[in-house]
């Protein structure tokens, strides 16, 4: 689907390595749509405090913008490892106030539309080759602990080599710092996780997420992963970060099958 040129200010267009051709996939940006404050202007989180008429406005812009064949299929997001497989059923019957908890969401039905909600963690977006099968997961460091990434693998039913993976804008390697005890957790897991963090100062480093979901996915055999250059704490024009303002909206990732 082409966009018009005022459109694309709202939308980031997510690519796979192979880019099956009834696949669409998008992360909002932060321009063009209803909230204002700390919210503004595009925020599609309902759970945030934002003005609910701002939040509605915005989700019909989405779904007009974007003609989504229906509803995206909100999810209550609590850094799990949960998974769902969602249908048509549940996609029609759910409204914008009615979520279900988890966080990742699997579909091989045309016109359901998966959604996870970030502004700093990594939205992880998955398909097949043959474009019958789609995911999108919620992997911020709770979550990729967790094993969120491969619960998400696990939940599809598309072998791993035949999968596609593209990894949207999360905060950067330069500026995620977290604490020792974070770092430990990831090690402890797994040593090969040790070069994904760089010591800053005393009892803290940096993290780079997007080098941890690289080397789940590689540890499990995906090889064709793409993305992983954004950094929603800098970009400042175009993320919402709750790391550089908590009061803050959350962009939200899409993907669906035509």
């Amino acid at each position: 689907m082409k966009l018009s040129d005022q459109k694309k200010s709202s939308y980031l267009s997510i690519s796979f390595s192979d880019n099956p051709v009834n696949v669409r996939a998008y992360t909002t940006l932060i321009t063009g749509g209803f909230s204002t404050g700390g919210y503004s202007e595009y925020n599609l989180a309902a759970h945030v405090d934002d003005d609910l008429s701002a939040v509605k406005e915005n989700r019909t812009k989405l779904i007009e913008d974007l003609a989504l064949p229906s509803e995206p299929v909100w999810l209550d997001q609590v850094h799990s490892d949960t998974v769902i497989h969602v249908d048509e059923k549940i996609a029609l019957e759910q409204s914008g106030t009615s979520v279900l908890q988890a966080d990742a969401s699997v579909t091989e039905k045309k016109g359901v539309v998966c959604a996870v909600l970030t502004a700093d963690c990594l939205p992880v977006f998955l398909c097949n080759r043959s474009g019958t099968e789609v995911a999108v997961a919620h992997a911020g460091w709770r979550g990729l602990h967790a094993g969120v990434i491969s619960n998400t693998l696990n939940a599809m039913k598309s072998s791993v080599d035949k999968l596609l993976v593209s990894l949207g804008p999360a905060i950067g390697p330069e500026v995620f710092e977290v604490g020792e005890e974070v770092m430990q957790a990831f090690v402890d897991k797994d040593d090969l996780n040790a070069p994904a963090f760089v010591a800053s100062r005393k009892g803290h480093y940096l993290c780079d997420i997007y080098r941890l979901a690289r080397i789940e996915l590689q540890s499990v055999g995906v090889e064709q992963v793409t993305g992983g250059d954004f950094c929603t704490y800098s970009e400042r024009d175009r993320f919402y970060s709750y790391r550089r303002q908590q009061k803050t909206g959350r962009m939200a990732n899409l993907i669906w099958l035509e």
